[in-house]
C-alpha cells in the first residue's frame, strides 16, 4: 500500500523446530522475519506473512478479516477430487493427451502447479516455471512433501513434475527442444465464488500488484518455439489473447483453452 510503513511480506517460522527453514529462506527470498509463532492476524509489520513449517509453506494477509493461508498440497481433498472432474478431460484434449507416449508439456505459468499436476495425473511429463520466487518457494515445498508422501499414486504423480524458478522466456534452447506443447495459464478472475477460489485470489493480486502485465509477449514468444502446440487457458468468453486467433478452442462452462497448433504431434 502507498505509504505503508510495513514490510509488505515477511517470513515468519511457526515453530522453533522451523526457525532455521525459516532463516534459509529469509536469505534466499531477502525478505525480513517477524518472531516464530506471530499469528497473521495480529500481525503489524507485515501486510503477509510467509508461514514456514517443518515441511510446508503457507501464505497468508495479515488482519483480522483477511482469508485464511494458502499453501500448496498435491495430496488434499479438492486436488484428488478434480481427478474425476470433466474440465480435466477438456485440458488433455487440448495439449493432446493420448496423442504421442509420454507427451512433455512446458507450463510456462505455473502458478500454484494445480493444471500442472492435473497434467502429470493424465501421464504427461509436465516441466513448470513460476518466475515469482515466493511463489516459486510454495510450489518446491508442495512437490517435496509429495515426493515424500506414503501415498505411491501421490509421489508418482510428482515424479512427473519438475519445477525451474525463472522466467520460462530465459530456459535453455535444449530444454524447450524436448517440449511438446507449452501452456499458458493467464491469471484472471475466476467466476467461481468460493472461498477457496477467493482467497487465492486474494494473494496471487497482493504478490503480482507489482509484475509487468505480458501475458501477450508471452504468447508470442511460446508461438516462435519448436513446440507442436501452444494452449491458453482463458475466460469462457473472453476475446483470444492478444487477439491472436486460435485452430481451435476447446470449451467448458467457465474456461475454454484456445489450440494454436503448429505441427503434428508424433
Amino acid at each position: 500500500m502507498p505509504g505503508d510503513a510495513r514490510a509488505q511480506l515477511a517470513i515468519c517460522a511457526r515453530s522453533e523446530q522451523a526457525l532455521p527453514t525459516a532463516h534459509r529462506l529469509a536469505e534466499l527470498l531477502q525478505l525480513p522475519q517477524v518472531p516464530p509463532g506471530t499469528l497473521p492476524s495480529d500481525c503489524k509489520s507485515a501486510q503477509a506473512l510467509l508461514l514456514v513449517d517443518t515441511q510446508t509453506l503457507a501464505l497468508q494477509l495479515c488482519g483480522r478479516k483477511m482469508p485464511g493461508a494458502v499453501a500448496v498440497d498435491f495430496g488434499a481433498a479438492d486436488m484428488r477430487h478434480r481427478r474425476g472432474a470433466g474440465h480435466n478431460e477438456l485440458l488433455g484434449k487440448a495439449v493432446g493427451i493420448g496423442k504421442k507416449r509420454e507427451l512433455a508439456v512446458l507450463d510456462a505459468t505455473a502458478g500454484l502447479g494445480r493444471d500442472g499436476f492435473v497434467l502429470a495425473d493424465l501421464g504427461a511429463r509436465v516441466r513448470m516455471y513460476e518466475r515469482h520466487p515466493v511463489v516459486a518457494a510454495m510450489l518446491e515445498a508442495g512437490i517435496r512433501a509429495a515426493q515424500t508422501s506414503s501415498d505411491a499414486w501421490l509421489a508418482g504423480v510428482v515424479s512427473r513434475m519438475s519445477l525451474c524458478s525463472q522466467d520460462a522466456r530465459q530456459t535453455d534452447p535444449s530444454q524447450l527442444c524436448q517440449a511438446d506443447v507449452i501452456y499458458l495459464d493467464p491469471m484472471f478472475e475466476r467466476r467461481d465464488k468460493s472461498a477457496a477460489v477467493k482467497k487465492e485470489m486474494a494473494l496471487f493480486q497482493f504478490l503480482l500488484q507489482d509484475e509487468p502485465e505480458d501475458e501477450a509477449d508471452l504468447l508470442r514468444w511460446a508461438l516462435q518455439r519448436p513446440v507442436a502446440r501452444v494452449v491458453v487457458k482463458r475466460p469462457a468468453r473472453a476475446a483470444p489473447l492478444a487477439g491472436m486467433t486460435p485452430s481451435h478452442s476447446i470449451r467448458g462452462k467457465a474456461v475454454r483453452y484456445d489450440v494454436h497448433v503448429l505441427a503434428g504431434l508424433c
